[in-house]
């Protein structure tokens, strides 16, 4: 029986029960132009506390920043014919490479009819970088001047710096509200630097001593409301920042923004085109506070689309924005963003028409499918600027030795994990930057070498595993996952002789764990946010919230700012390779393989084209409803 036909078996197999559970989702709903898998329900629609993928997809079609990167090469878009550029359909650039100078378009408006300013840019810039939001992308806004200062709160503070006090809400304000400022000059901090141990932090106060207006008062983080305790002489506040004024970041009118960096930063303008930094409406947030104002009946946004309504477990439904500035070119009047973990009910979904466009097929299916039995021309896999990782929590058992990292390592398998959990085109990865970027050379990780590895472990105090305390992989909920977690937990074992056990977690709780460092090792993916060495890197310095295992390095932090203040690209390229070297070294992540997409699409959809990051913005597909030929969106075209 050909594999066609066992696929449309396997499809007829699951067709009752998809037919009862979707009918009671769809009986009374109109379909979408568009219909897609976005693999799992999302966290939130909020841009400044999001990090995955999922809500990305959705993100970049409610809001839109002031920059849209291409659907073909996720470079910035600047207004040539045929494009589709941001809110800002222009920008220039100092010679010096440090001021960027944005024009927004005049005809921009959010949802509610408001127009779109600068100013809204500004807040929302100021809200991502404001320490209470606690956003885990914040230090991509650590390359404007001051960025990282003003977000660290009281951290680098020095006497002399001009501040500002934020106060404690009134009752009954949201959260969410910009509370009162006071601005004035910091005189002292007591005590002037705090301990790096955040359960020792915590049990401190720290007082900031400030003159205001020509007097000094004393401010401490805390709200007595709240239960706080405020010492004697001192006023209680919500946070002690620098002033951000101070921070690169000025509007010059409602539509020119200027923005002035710490150092040369030539992907500026795609992170400007990155779904964190993406605006948000001051007052829908400071009227409904978190997370109501992201509800469909009260978010307002700029993008292409809105949310109408949003099913938990099922789906989120776009509808085009009326008000969006571009809006005569958004083809799509509705899309169906469906929440299926399941990459075989997602296939089965797929075949028998539920679905438009699936991000992977099953792993079971891959291996006929790379080999064309039977051919599709909707399946093409790509390359991707992506890698596929474990990241090792140092505080955990005995993860804290280097040489323990770099055992599990050398007994990974990683071709065998390929061939047989991942049944896909991946490649190894002995490396953490995906390759391909010109004139940037990865180090090599010490290749898989299981006698190497077992006397390591012995040298760490564990001959044969003895005495290891048992590990635990945390993954997300999917199938390859599991395969993969599964597999490296036989690998380990055999090898080492180490007890290893499994945690499957939902998307939410499974990236509170891995926030909270509640893991041991975890399993982890990232995407390029730009096409850059940096992007991956900069992940592992230590005061990135991405980072995430507890390991930190203070010749690879160096590094890593070395290279940011660099301006000769070569010189930089170089420096990034050598902190590189140092995480190959440490270890506080494994590599696995480099992705490949493996998009599965029909042939009436247009629009659609691969490119390094596997991320396609909704609001340029459309529907070509006369397609008679197989669809060619694997080869670039745009039909």
């Amino acid at each position: 029986m050909s594999p066609r036909n066992l696929l449309l078996l396997a499809a007829a197999a699951l067709l009752p029960l998809l037919g009862i559970v979707w009918s009671l989702t769809t009986s009374t709903l109109p379909p979408a132009d568009f219909t897609f898998n976005n693999g799992t329900e999302i966290k939130t629609v909020d841009p400044a506390l999001v990090t995955g993928v999922p809500e990305g997809r959705i993100i970049s079609s409610l809001f839109e920043g002031l920059v849209r990167l291409s659907p073909q090469n996720r470079l910035p878009v600047t207004g040539g014919p045929e494009e589709w550029p941001g809110v800002a359909d222009r920008w220039e650039v100092s010679d010096d490479r440090l001021t960027y100078t944005f024009y927004l378009r005049r005809n921009a408006k959010w949802s509610n009819g408001d127009l779109v300013t600068a100013e809204d840019y500004r807040y929302s810039l100021r809200r991502f970088l404001n320490p209470i939001t606690a956003a885990e992308y914040a230090k991509q806004g650590w390359y404007l001047e001051n960025g990282k200062k003003f977000n660290s709160g009281g951290t680098y503070l020095k006497p002399g710096d001009p501040i500002e006090v934020e106060l404690n809400l009134e009752p009954g304000e949201h959260a969410t509200k910009l509370g009162k400022l006071l601005r004035g000059t910091l005189v002292r901090k007591d005590p002037e630097t705090m301990p790096d141990d955040p359960k020792e932090r915590d049990k401190i106060q720290q007082r900031f001593f400030v003159t205001l207006d020509g007097k000094e008062a004393c401010f401490v983080a805390g709200n007595p409301a709240q239960g706080d305790k405020i010492p004697q002489g001192a006023k209680p506040c919500r946070v002690v920042t620098l002033d951000f004024h101070a921070v690169g970041v000025q509007v010059v009118d409602p539509y020119t923004l200027v923005t002035k960096l710490q150092g040369p930063t030539p992907f500026w303008p795609q992170l400007m085109g990155f779904y964190p930094l993406f605006p948000v409406h001051r007052g829908c947030l400071e009227e409904h506070g978190s997370p109501a104002w992201t509800r469909p009946e009260n978010i307002v946004t700029n993008g292409p689309y809105r949310i109408q309504f949003r099913r938990p477990r099922d789906r989120i439904r776009l509808v085009k924005n009326e008000h969006y500035w571009n809006h005569d070119n958004v083809r799509l009047e509705t899309i169906d963003a469906l929440s299926v973990e399941s990459t075989t009910t997602s296939f089965n979904m797929y075949e028998l028409g539920s679905m438009d466009w699936i991000q992977e097929p099953p792993n079971n299916l891959m291996a006929d499918l790379m080999n064309g039995v039977p051919r599709r021309d909707d399946f093409n896999p790509a390359k991707q600027f992506g890698v596929y990782y474990y990241k090792l929590n140092v505080e955990r058992g005995g993860l804290g030795d280097k040489r323990v990292r770099q055992a599990l390592s050398m007994a990974l398998d990683r071709k065998d994990i390929i061939r047989t959990a991942v049944r896909g085109p991946q490649t190894p990865a002995m490396h953490f930057v995906p390759p391909g970027i010109a004139g940037y050379t990865s180090p090599l990780c010490a290749s898989p070498d299981i006698p190497r590895a077992r006397e390591l472990m012995a040298e760490a105090g564990f001959p044969e595993g003895q005495g290891f305390p048992p590990l635990e992989i945390l993954y997300n909920t999917h199938e390859a996952h599991k395969a993969v977690a599964e597999l490296v937990r036989k690998q380990w074992r055999k090898a080492l002789g180490i007890s290893v056990t499994l945690r499957n977690e939902a998307w939410p709780s499974y990236q509170d764990r891995l926030r909270m460092t509640k893991y041991d090792v975890g399993r982890q993916a990232w995407i390029g946010d730009y096409i850059d060495p940096n992007t991956f890197l900069d992940l592992l310095v230590s005061d990135n919230e991405n980072n995430q295992t507890n390991w930190a390095n203070e010749e690879y932090d160096k590094l890593i700012a070395q290279a940011e203040a660099e301006p000769r690209p070569e010189v930089r390229l170089k420096i990034l390779a050598s902190a590189e070297a140092i995480l190959m070294d440490e270890m506080p992540i494994l590599p696995i393989y480099f992705y490949y997409s493996r998009n599965m699409l029909r042939p009436h959809v247009r629009g659609f084209y691969n490119n390094v990051q596997d991320f396609h913005p909704l609001h340029t597909l459309w529907i070509d409803h006369d397609a008679a030929s197989p669809n060619e969106f694997m080869r670039g075209a745009n039909r």
